[in-house]
């Protein structure tokens, strides 16, 4: 197993939807769990790399006063975004550092205080995630985009309502046994069936809502990593890649190139398979893209991914569980740190740490993040010695 890059500390604040302090405070939380996880000061971090999406605070270069804020001056600080997968580009970035031999320890931070703008403004400013000439001006909004790749799935496929149902009633299970979540409570397939329609097929059970939070990864490079923690976690495999902005571009709607692309990344640099995985955490931010997401890591073949849940195979016990943390679905999207939050979950449940949600003897753990409609994509692969 290679032992080069390490994870020695995580950390996340609680997701909410109203935070009432300041984006320092918010970083705070994540930060100070993670330098407990740790048992590290400031002093002994290398550099930091603050994760996030611009334009829903009024702080134009939060790199720079989170970094004051949280001590961690004179080292440098980078600003990384790639939408809802910054945290996970960070973490890319991070592991570059430290094998250019650059720095020994890095600090991904990862943050977003979403309710510092309305609903309404907040969706506005996601459509502008798509090409502005040619598609936000329209009105095209992510719900109606994953409706859209869910409809063309269904087409195709015949993927039913029932079983984008059944992924919201898993994340709800798992999501009421987390701490950190947003929502804790349970739902029914019944309920999630019922739920005001937002885009067909999607209804207001099938989306992720938005939230305040922070996390933090602390990376090592392996021989002081080693020395610092009894339980590192490697990081054997990173996949990356990009797809064009506009829709008109992409070469599928039933599945997301980037996801492919850095899963084939991811598995060929750990040198493993979607056999090998004991445990993931991939984007749901509608029920679909789970769907989508069991496909294009390899974890079914195109247009079985709904037989994966109807079976119950993606819950613990199952053959390769997935978002038994609740997922986003469940935990909220804070854009910034949601892949931070999928690390920490798979970094818990390496350690033995996931508590009422541990995977029985999960050794190799992967990470699937989408920045946008599928424009960004990163995978991660981490594994435990």
């Amino acid at each position: 197993m290679r032992q080069e890059v390490a994870i020695i500390g995580v950390g996340q604040s609680a997701f909410v939807r109203g935070y009432e302090g300041s984006i320092r405070e918010l970083a705070f939380e994540g930060y100070r769990e993670a330098m407990e996880d740790a048992n590290l000061t400031s002093k002994e971090i290398d550099a930091s790399i603050i994760c996030s999406a611009p334009e829903y605070d009024k702080q134009r270069t939060p790199a720079g006063l989170l970094a004051e804020y949280l001590g961690l001056n004179p080292k440098p600080t980078f600003y990384i975004e790639s939408v809802c997968s910054s945290s996970s580009m960070g973490l890319r970035v991070a592991y570059s550092l430290i094998k250019s031999g650059l720095h020994d320890v890095v600090l991904v931070l990862g943050f977003q205080k979403m309710s510092e703008i309305s609903s309404a403004d907040s969706q506005e400013r996601m459509g502008r995630g798509a090409d502005i000439m040619w598609e936000s001006p329209f009105g095209t909004m992510m719900p109606a985009y994953y409706a859209m790749h869910a409809r063309a799935h269904s087409a195709k496929y015949g993927t039913k309502e029932e079983d984008l149902a059944l992924i919201r009633v898993k994340a709800a299970s798992y999501g009421s046994m987390n701490p950190k979540a947003v929502y804790r409570k349970e739902i029914t397939l019944e309920q999630v069936m019922a739920s005001d329609v937002v885009s067909t097929p999607l209804k207001r059970f099938d989306c992720c809502a938005n939230a305040d939070g922070s996390t933090c990864i602390i990376v090592a490079k392996g021989e002081k990593a080693m020395r610092m923690t009894e339980k590192p976690i490697w990081i054997l495999g990173l996949g990356a890649a990009s797809a064009p902005l506009n829709m008109t571009g992409r070469d599928s709607l039933t599945s997301l190139s980037v996801a492919r692309e850095a899963s084939r990344g991811a598995y060929e640099m750990a040198g493993m398979s979607p056999s090998d995985i004991d445990v993931a955490e991939v984007h749901d931010c509608f029920t679909f893209a789970e769907i989508m997401a069991y496909e294009d890591l390899g974890f079914a073949k195109p247009g079985e991914g709904p037989k994966l849940i109807r079976e119950r195979q993606t819950y613990t016990g199952g053959e390769i569980p997935v978002n038994v943390d609740g997922g986003l679905l469940s935990k909220g999207h804070p854009i910034g740190a949601t892949g931070g939050s999928q690390v920490r979950t798979i970094v818990l449940q390496l350690r033995d740490e996931a508590g009422p949600m541990q995977v029985k003897d999960a050794r190799v753990g992967l990470v699937h993040n989408i920045g946008g409609v599928g424009i960004y994509g990163n995978v991660t692969i981490l594994g435990r010695g």
